[in-house]
């Protein structure tokens, strides 16, 4: 299937796709999802792909099958995405098909040497379909003008080099939805990094050289809480604040930040406590919280996109100081042996990772920012 370059790619380029990041975060999900756990890793003595040639599994169910199809469908959708960005793209929609394919045969195999997994000729033939679906649901929005729309939509809205904050921006819901000990908390990993790092150097005299802390971590009081929650649902406002380009825009999203900052925590709450306790989180430290988070987004309108990144990254070291001085708690700890070994074990990857991961990637990401030349001007009344 043959793509002529649509009108945003031709447009010499004026911004840099999200697509392709987000196509590789998605390829580094699948490769975790597929061979979660990493370990127990054995030879059969039996050719690698010989599971291609096995008869159709006599029990299967509807839910495997669609399980297979959403998974690489994505993968399909961003590849086709990326490749509009060039000048011209050829068979667009088959290459992409044939990559997932490939990813997921080579997935599918590596899973013959896990004792826990089991290779799967009907997991390759539908998550390439699934690919292949997504693909050609990416070609049908560029024939129907929604990725150009898109493109003039986001130029309206974003600086040009708002790529990165974009994808930092969309990731920042799912990594919510890994179970925190404090609501909008991401980035808790000094005790869990410590004791790895403990266990990795039992036995050697390496272990002498950790620092030994003095007293144990104390959990939160109120006040602490209260910033963590404040400086959380804060950083994603200011990072937009960082590309968006007119006030009234700013103050939209903002908006539209908090909001699905708490929808997003009250799905965690539910997927890990039950339904019934979708809302347990939301106690009077989160409330008051968050809505300190609304009136400083409100004050911090008008502030230049260069101050915006150091105010992002002032709050992200405050935000990561207070976070990673509490422990987690016990009932917390009993929540991810829930995503560890119930039914959340292969989102848990995602999840988990993202969790960990993004304040540090938004830092990073602040701090190349900042050492660059400023490249938009204050944003527009």
């Amino acid at each position: 299937m043959v793509l002529p370059a649509s009108p945003s790619a031709r447009a010499s380029g004026a911004h840099r796709t999200i697509a392709w990041p987000l196509a590789l975060a998605y390829i580094c999900l699948i490769i975790y999802a597929s061979l979660y756990p990493f370990t127990d890793w054995r030879n059969q003595g039996i050719f690698p792909l010989k599971y291609l040639t096995a008869p159709w599994p006599k029990y299967w169910t509807w839910f495997d099958i669609g399980i297979n199809l959403v998974g690489y469908a994505p993968l399909g959708f961003l590849l086709v995405l990326s490749a509009l960005r060039t000048r011209r793209v050829r068979w667009a929609v088959t290459v992409a098909a044939l990559s997932a394919a490939l990813l997921s045969l080579l997935m599918e195999t590596l899973q013959g040497y896990q004792l826990s997994r089991v290779a799967s000729n009907v997991d390759v033939v539908f998550n390439a379909l699934g690919a292949w679906l997504g693909a050609c649901c990416a070609w049908g929005l560029e024939k129907a003008g929604v990725v150009d729309r898109w493109s003039r939509l986001r130029a309206y809205w974003f600086a040009p080099d708002a790529r990165g904050a974009l994808v930092l921006l969309l990731l920042w819901p799912p990594a919510l939805l890994f179970p925190a000990a404090v609501p909008m908390g991401l980035g808790q990993v000094f005790e869990r990094l410590e004791s790895a790092l403990a266990d990795a150097l039992a036995d050697t005299p390496f272990l002498e050289w950790l620092p030994v802390r003095e007293v144990e971590l104390q959990p939160l009081v109120p006040m602490a809480e209260l910033m963590c929650v404040t400086l959380g649902a804060l950083i994603p406002c200011l990072l937009g604040y960082c590309v968006i380009r007119t006030l009234g825009q700013r103050a939209a999203f903002s908006a539209v930040v908090i909001a699905v900052g708490i929808a997003t925590s009250a799905l965690s709450a539910a997927l890990s406590y039950g339904p019934q306790h979708a809302w347990a989180w939301l106690d009077v430290p989160v409330q008051v919280g968050l809505g300190l988070t609304a009136v400083l987004a409100l004050a911090l309108l008008a502030v230049p996109r260069r101050g915006a990144a150091a105010l992002t990254l002032l709050a992200l070291a405050i935000h990561l100081g207070l976070l990673n001085q509490a422990p987690a708690s016990a009932y917390f700890a009993q929540t991810l042996q829930t995503w560890e070994q119930g039914r959340f074990i292969h989102f848990y990857g995602l999840a988990q990772w993202l969790g960990w991961l993004w304040p540090y990637a938004a830092l990073l990401y602040m701090l190349v920012r900042l050492s660059g030349r400023e490249r938009g001007p204050v944003a527009e009344k």
